[in-house]
């Protein structure tokens, strides 16, 4: 098996797509500020899916504009667009359908991992890996349709450099031993499948995959937006849409991801 820190192949992971994925153009970059920032940026002269993967990303994003930090050889950072016949509202529960993905395939190589609501995967309670999707709609003479970039950060290693820009404790998979374009490969093989899936039947299709891994069920949690809690009670898993069930003292609420965030109860 080739070590970690191998150099990523387009030419590699193209030669191992599968049949969902052989749609997908394979791009490989030494170096850029975002992923998702560069396929947005052509995203009107794109017709066909692609996947864009960054070896060194300098200015990655995550959710409400948090920054994901990365190094050269030790994360997989990537960003693929896919093109939808559906609407962007029908997209909502997309971020935890690619969550489930990306823990079942982790799990594929020996990596167990869960899902934290709405969109992180979690290695030992920490974050692995994040996800941040961004929209463009494209209307047509007959239908609408919507490109979906779907960026993904993934901690494979964490040098001493890395932990102090990111500044909080976070995962990886630093024991085990992982040629990233078999890793890379399969996730491109497992995302197009689910996307095909997704265009078909939603995030219906994804509900029991997503509750199956959720890392907080039963468990007492906390809504939070910009500092201010907005729900406390216990994490009953998600619904048909994405949206997390919440048993409050109140009764059962239903809450929209949004720029919200989901914290453990202290106490």
């Amino acid at each position: 098996m080739e070590s970690m820190v191998s150099l990523l192949s387009a030419q590699r992971i193209a030669e191992l797509r599968q049949p969902a994925a052989q749609v997908v153009a394979v791009r490989v970059v030494a170096r850029t500020g975002s992923t998702n920032a560069d396929l947005l940026a052509h995203i009107g002269m794109i017709s066909s899916p692609v996947l864009l993967i960054a070896e060194n990303q300098t200015a990655g994003r995550g959710r409400a504009g948090r920054a994901w930090h990365s190094a050269p050889d030790a994360s997989l950072t990537f960003s693929l667009a896919w093109n939808f016949r559906r609407p962007v509202q029908e997209l909502v529960g997309l971020p935890l359908a690619v969550g489930a993905v990306i823990a079942e395939v982790l799990k594929s190589f020996g990596i167990d991992t869960l899902l934290k609501w709405p969109n992180d995967v979690l290695k030992d309670g920490r974050k692995l890996s994040g996800i941040l999707i961004e929209t463009a709609s494209v209307d047509s003479s007959r239908e609408q349709r919507t490109w979906a970039v779907i960026g993904i950060g993934l901690n494979l290693a964490m040098p001493g450099e890395l932990a102090t820009r990111i500044g909080h404790a976070v995962a990886d998979a630093s024991e085990s031993s992982l040629d990233r374009n078999s890793l890379m490969a399969a996730l491109l093989n497992a995302l197009a499948e689910a996307l095909v899936l997704f265009e078909a039947q939603g995030f219906l299709a994804f509900m029991t995959r997503w509750n199956d891994l959720h890392a907080y069920a039963g468990q007492p949690v906390v809504i939070i937006d910009r500092g201010r809690t907005l729900h406390e009670g216990i994490a009953a898993g998600v619904d048909a849409t994405g949206r997390l069930q919440l048993d409050t003292a109140a009764g059962r609420i239903a809450v929209m991801a949004g720029d919200v965030s989901l914290r453990l109860q202290e106490g």
